[in-house]
């Protein structure tokens, strides 16, 4: 189990330019994945462990926990018959439907895949009570606990947000919805983000236009999330957030976990350090995001483990990597770039934000580039990081995630795109990336197919 690294790849810029230093020398673009929250099973230290539901197709087998160190009833279809479990009373029988069984007792509750009979146990000795759910098998008040691959930096579980006091809320504007189709990972779409507004005591300001959602449901129910935002509070500084997102199968509301780099002095510096949960919700063309200090909530005893579909392939929050030599040719960019700024001094460095707004592709892929995104260059102590996000629309109306990253002379690119479609070659993740050269309007980028 991981918590949200410092990003790993460190460089000096390519040698160029004054201009192309600062504006062309950043873009260059990384892709990480999204590792997958699915569901799966849970394990009890003396028991009080639900499971709820049963295979992911909606299978017959529902279970219930029994007293401590068993499981007890019969697979049934629906609702699941009581049994006497090891060492413990009668387990109660759960009702029948679609839901995700609250954990008795303080246990884990694992979180199925379309469910079909989520039950309730009864730890041994009195009934336990279920723990909160919304519709369709909502985690509720539980306590989440993430897949070890996609831990929002919360390995032993991400409280429930209103276990603490607000903080601020997002209201974010969104310009499209990308349907990009089911990729390596799950089915994704990408919502770009045009602008919104923040409020909260302590935290005022807008949000600026070019921000990216990241939405990946899986073939188990469950939703991973990950955004990409620039803050501007109302006195002009520029903050850099990732959300980090996780949600139970039939959730809507996604459980965020922000990783925000504000600068380290100053009146915001307690972003960087306050332990902070949210809620992220769609309705239209709107998200929101409230987001709690959680820093002295009670951890609640109930809890939902989540657990990555089997045999499909992690999202990853930092970089990849790859070493190899240039083959041939795949495709070429033309970068349009808009005007530079920083983030200064924050807890993982100081960021220099160049905004993507457009461009060209030419060769295996051809089309053009979305206007979103940026390269969020970071320079630490270990020398300069290059970390571009951005999105691919070539000719026939697909769409290709794009992050390519590391030192500007030995960047490795990852893409995401449709299984289905004529561009799922680039999944594969054998390439390598140029440095950012001149370009009309920004920079050049070819990619190449690693040996």
């Amino acid at each position: 189990m991981r918590s949200i690294p410092t990003p790993s790849c460190h460089t000096t810029s390519p040698a160029c330019s004054p201009r192309l230093t600062r504006l062309a020398c950043g873009l260059a673009v990384c892709a990480s994945a999204l590792a997958l929250a699915g569901c799966g099973d849970s394990n009890s230290d003396g028991g009080n462990v639900a499971q709820a539901g049963g295979p992911q197709n909606g299978g017959s087998t529902a279970q219930t926990a029994g007293g401590p160190n068993g499981s007890a009833g019969s697979p049934t279809s629906g609702a699941t018959s009581g049994g006497t479990g090891s060492g413990g009373n009668p387990a109660t029988a759960g009702a029948s439907g679609s839901g995700t069984g609250g954990a008795p007792n303080g246990g884990t509750a694992t979180a199925g895949g379309s469910m079909s009979g989520g039950t309730t146990g009864s730890g041994g000795g009195s009934a336990g009570s279920a723990g909160s759910s919304s519709s369709g098998g909502g985690s509720g008040e539980a306590t989440i606990v993430p897949d070890p691959s996609w831990t929002c930096g919360m390995a032993d579980g991400i409280p429930a947000p209103s276990s603490g006091t607000l903080a601020f809320s997002v209201s974010l504007t969104l310009s499209a919805t990308h349907n990009v189709g089911t990729t390596q990972y799950g089915k994704r779409r990408q919502l770009d983000v045009s602008g919104g507004t923040i409020t909260g005591d302590k935290l005022k300001g807008t949000v600026l236009t070019g921000g990216l959602d990241y939405e990946l449901t899986l073939s188990t129910g469950a939703m991973e999330l990950e955004e990409v935002l620039i803050y501007k509070t109302s006195d002009n500084t520029s903050i850099f957030v990732r959300n980090c997102g996780v949600a139970a199968p039939g959730d809507s509301v996604v459980r965020v976990v922000p990783d925000i780099e504000a600068p380290t002095g100053g009146s915001y510096a307690w972003l960087n350090t306050t332990k902070l949960v949210g809620t992220r919700t769609v309705a239209g063309d709107k998200i929101t995001l409230d987001i709690y200090d959680v820093s002295k909530a009670a951890a609640s005893a109930n809890k939902v483990q989540l657990k990555d579909p089997a045999g499909v392939p992690n999202t990853s929050w930092d970089c990849v990597s790859g070493a190899g030599t240039k083959g041939d040719s795949v495709f070429t960019e033309n970068v349009s770039l808009g005007s530079t700024f920083g983030v200064s001094n924050a807890k993982r460095g100081s960021r220099n934000i160049i905004p993507i707004t457009g461009g060209t592709t030419t060769g295996k892929v051809a089309g053009k580039i979305l206007n979103g995104g940026a390269d969020y260059q970071l320079a630490g102590s270990a020398g300069t990081t290059l970390d571009a996000r951005y999105t691919l629309a070539p000719d026939d109306g697909a769409f290709i995630i794009v992050r390519n990253c590391g030192p500007g002379n030995s960047l490795v690119p990852a893409f995401e795109a449709a299984v289905d479609g004529p561009y799922k070659f680039l999944n594969d993740g054998k390439f390598l990336s140029s440095a950012p050269g001149a370009g009309a309007g920004g920079v050049s980028i070819t990619f190449y197919e690693r040996k």
